[in-house]
C-alpha cells in the first residue's frame, strides 16, 4: 500500500509521505468516487498519509482522530470511541476467526503502449491531452462501476443491495520498474461502502467482491475504448490492430507509431518471453502437451512475476523526460523522434478520411455474439459487452460514436443471437441480470493447423481465430438475406420519398447520413453498403498487413500458403470422394419426405469455410486489461484494468 503512494518505490525511513512525494516529484493522490461524500470528503481532495493509514490500514474513518476525541471528551469510554470510528465490521473480529481481511482492491489503469510512447516522446500539449484523456476515462469507468456493477452483500450473501458510490484513493505513476514510461494509475477500491439499514439509518458494509472481479473485463475495454477514442479525437489520430502474440487478440494501437518505438518502452518483455519458453517447456513435460489457453494466461502471469524487478527510487517527470527524449535519439535519431506526431496524424487522416462513422448495429451484434460463442461456450451480458466494445474500437479507429452503443449491440446480441441458459430455481432468489447465462447456436469451425515461422513449430489454430471464421460466415449470411442493392429497381423510392416499408430495426440507432448518397436504397440496403464500404477502407500499408477486408487479406503472402494449403486438403478430400465407388440403389426407392433436402441455394457453414478457406478473416482484437493480482500487503489486492497487456474475455 505504501508502495502504491509513492512510485512503488522504498520511502526513506521517518520521513512523511508528502515530503518524500514532492522531493521526488510524485504527484500527491486524490479522492475519488460519490461515496466520499459520505466520508466528509471533496472529490479531487489530496489523500494525506494518515488518511491512507485510517482508511486502508485500519478500516476506519479518514477523520476518527478527530471524531474518537470528541466523543473522548464528551465521556464515553475508549473502546465505545474508538468503534465509532469503524467503517463496517472490525478487522480485529474478523483476524479473530484467522481470516486475512480484505480492506481494499487495487485497479490499475494504463494506456496502450503506442499512446505511452506518444505521451514520453511528444510534447507538453499532447502529454496534456492524453492524461486529460486518461483521467476522464478512470472518471467514466469509476461511474459505470457504480451505476451498473457495485453491490454490498450481508447475511452471507442472503442480503443484497446497490452501491452508487465508492470510495476510491488514485495514485499516478510515470515508470514502470526499469525507469522506462509507463503512465498510470493505481486506483485502490476501498472494501467498504454505505447502504440504508432496516432502521433507515446509513450502515457500512462490504462490496461485493466477486461481482467486481467478474466485471473488471468490460470495465478495461470501457477505459481503452474511453482513452483513445478522445486522443484519436483531440489529435486527429487513428487505431491500427498489432499482433502481439499470434492466434491471439491483436492490440488496437495508435497508427504511425513504430513498432521498434513500442519495444523501446516495453522493456520487461522480452525477459517475460524468456522465462515464459522456458515454464511453457516444463509444463509440456509434466502434462505430455502443450498448454492450453487458459494455462498459457497462467503461465505468462507467473513469467511476468518471476521477472519483476524490485523496487526503485522515484524520480521527477521532467527529469525522466529528459531521459526517455535522450535515450530515444540515441536509439534511433531525431528525425524518428521529432516526426512521431506527425506521422501518426498522417497515418490518422488517411485512415479517418475512408472509414464511415456509422456501425451496422445488426452485423456488429452478428459479430459480438459469434465471436463470444465460440471463445466462450456459456456468456453472460458483461462478457458480450466487453466484446462490443473491442468492436467498437475496431470498427470506428478511433472515431467517436453515440453514448451507448455499446448497450444497444449488446442487448441486441443477446435478444437475437443468444438464448438463456441459466434456469431460476422456485423458491429460491431471482437471480440477478449479472447471473444470468447465454448460449448461442453458431457453429465452430473445424480445427486447422498453421505452419511456423522462425524455425517455430506449427501451431493449432487458437478459439480466436475460430471464432473470426465463424463470425463471418454469420455475416455473411446476413448480407445474402439483404436485397443486394441496385438503383433500377421497380419499387425502389423515389429520390426524398419519406414513405419507408422496410423494418427499422435493421438500421444502427446512429447512423450518420450523407446528404445525396444512397437516396434510393431501404436502411438495410443502405447499411450493407456502408458495412462493405468499411471493409474495404484500410490499405494495407497502415495495417501492417491485416486488414477487415479478406481479399485484401489474403493477398499477404503468408496467408496466401494458408490458403493454398487450405485448398489443398479440400482439393484431396474431393478426390477421394469422387474416386470412392458409388452404392448402387434400386430405382424404386424413394426417400421418406422428412429425409429429403434440397440443397439449392443452402449457405455455405462456417466449418466449410474453414475447410476451404472462403471468407477466412484475420484475427482482430483490441485490448481487454492488464488483469495482474499481486499482493499489496495483508489487506489490498491488486486487479489491473486498461492495460495493453490482453487476456481473453
Amino acid at each position: 500500500m505504501h508502495g502504491v503512494a509513492f512510485g512503488d518505490g522504498h520511502r526513506p525511513v521517518g520521513q512523511s509521505l508528502k515530503d518524500a512525494q514532492e522531493m521526488a516529484g510524485l504527484p500527491p493522490g486524490r479522492w475519488l468516487g460519490l461515496g466520499v461524500a459520505a466520508l466528509g470528503l471533496t472529490e479531487g481532495a489530496e489523500v494525506s498519509e494518515r488518511q491512507m493509514e485510517l482508511v486502508f490500514g485500519q478500516g476506519r474513518h479518514p477523520d476518527a482522530d478527530r471524531i474518537q476525541r470528541g466523543l473522548l471528551d464528551d465521556g464515553a469510554d475508549p473502546a465505545t470511541a474508538r468503534l465509532a470510528t469503524v467503517l463496517g465490521q472490525p478487522i480485529e473480529e474478523i483476524e479473530a476467526r484467522n481470516q486475512t481481511p480484505l480492506l481494499a482492491l487495487d485497479f490499475a489503469f494504463r494506456p496502450q503502449a503506442s499512446l505511452i510512447v506518444l505521451w514520453a516522446l511528444g510534447d507538453a500539449r499532447t502529454r496534456r491531452i492524453i492524461e486529460r484523456a486518461h483521467e476522464r476515462a478512470i472518471a467514466k469507468v469509476l461511474r459505470w462501476l457504480e451505476d451498473e456493477v457495485a453491490q454490498t452483500r450481508w447475511a452471507s450473501g442472503r442480503g443484497r443491495a446497490k452501491t452508487p458510490a465508492l470510495v476510491v484513493a488514485a495514485f499516478r505513476h510515470f515508470d514502470n520498474r526499469d525507469g522506462f514510461p509507463l503512465l498510470h494509475d493505481h486506483c485502490l477500491v476501498l472494501n467498504r461502502v454505505q447502504r440504508r439499514g432496516d432502521d433507515g439509518e446509513p450502515v457500512w458494509g462490504a462490496l461485493d467482491t466477486v461481482r467486481l472481479y467478474r466485471n473488471v473485463v468490460a470495465a478495461g475495454t470501457l477505459y481503452t475504448l474511453a482513452m483513445t477514442t478522445e486522443v484519436c479525437e483531440e489529435l486527429g489520430l487513428a487505431t491500427v490492430p498489432r499482433e502481439v502474440t499470434p492466434g491471439l487478440r491483436p492490440v488496437m494501437e495508435i497508427a504511425g507509431v513504430d513498432s521498434e518505438l513500442i519495444d523501446w518502452s516495453s522493456t520487461r518483455r522480452q525477459r517475460i518471453e524468456d522465462v515464459l519458453e522456458g515454464l511453457t517447456y516444463k509444463y509440456a513435460q509434466e502434462h505430455g502437451r502443450l498448454p492450453g489457453e487458459r494455462a498459457r494466461h497462467g503461465l505468462g502471469w507467473q513469467a511476468a512475476q518471476d521477472t519483476r524487478p524490485e523496487k526503485k527510487t522515484p524520480r521527477p517527470l521532467k527529469q525522466l523526460l529528459a531521459w526517455w527524449r535522450a535515450s530515444a535519439l540515441l536509439k534511433f535519431g531525431k528525425e524518428m523522434v521529432d516526426g512521431l506526431l506527425r506521422r501518426c496524424r498522417a497515418a490518422g487522416a488517411a485512415i479517418r478520411a475512408r472509414v464511415d462513422p456509422h456501425v451496422d448495429a445488426v452485423l456488429a451484434a452478428a459479430d459480438v455474439a459469434a465471436v463470444v460463442s465460440t471463445v466462450r461456450g456459456k456468456f453472460a451480458r458483461r462478457h458480450v459487452l466487453a466484446e462490443a466494445r473491442r468492436h467498437l474500437l475496431e470498427t470506428l479507429r478511433g472515431q467517436e460514436f453515440t453514448r451507448g452503443l455499446d448497450d444497444y449491440i449488446a442487448d441486441r446480441a443477446l435478444s437475437d443471437h443468444s438464448r438463456q441458459s441459466t434456469v431460476p430455481k422456485p423458491g429460491r432468489r431471482t437471480p440477478d441480470t449479472d447471473q444470468l447465462f447465454y448460449t448461442a447456436d453458431f457453429t465452430e469451425p473445424d480445427h486447422w493447423w498453421i505452419a511456423g515461422t522462425d524455425g517455430k513449430p506449427p501451431r493449432e489454430s487458437s478459439r480466436y481465430e475460430r471464432a473470426r471464421v465463424s463470425s463471418l460466415a454469420v455475416q455473411n449470411a446476413i448480407r445474402a438475406a439483404r436485397t443486394p442493392p441496385t438503383a433500377a429497381r421497380d419499387d425502389a423510392p423515389a429520390a426524398g420519398h419519406t414513405e419507408d416499408h422496410h423494418d427499422q430495426a435493421s438500421d444502427s440507432p446512429h447512423a450518420v447520413d450523407q446528404p445525396g448518397r444512397d437516396a434510393v436504397l431501404t436502411p438495410a440496403q443502405r447499411a450493407a453498403a456502408v458495412q462493405a464500404h468499411q471493409q474495404a477502407a484500410m490499405p494495407e500499408e497502415h495495417l501492417e498487413g491485416r486488414t477487415t477486408d479478406p481479399a485484401t487479406w489474403l493477398r499477404t503472402p503468408e496467408n496466401l500458403e494458408r490458403l493454398a494449403a487450405f485448398t489443398r486438403t479440400a482439393n484431396a478430400r474431393r478426390r477421394a470422394l469422387e474416386a470412392q465407388p458409388k452404392p448402387e440403389q434400386p430405382a424404386d426407392v424413394v426417400k421418406p419426405a422428412d429425409q429429403q433436402q434440397h440443397h439449392t441455394n443452402r449457405p455455405t457453414t462456417a466449418g466449410e469455410r474453414a475447410v476451404t478457406g472462403e471468407g477466412w478473416q484475420p484475427a482482430r482484437a483490441w485490448p481487454i486489461c492488464d488483469f495482474h493480482p499481486r499482493a499489496s500487503g495483508s489487506r489490498t489486492e491488486n486487479r489491473g484494468v486498461g492495460s495493453s497487456s490482453c487476456t481473453t474475455a
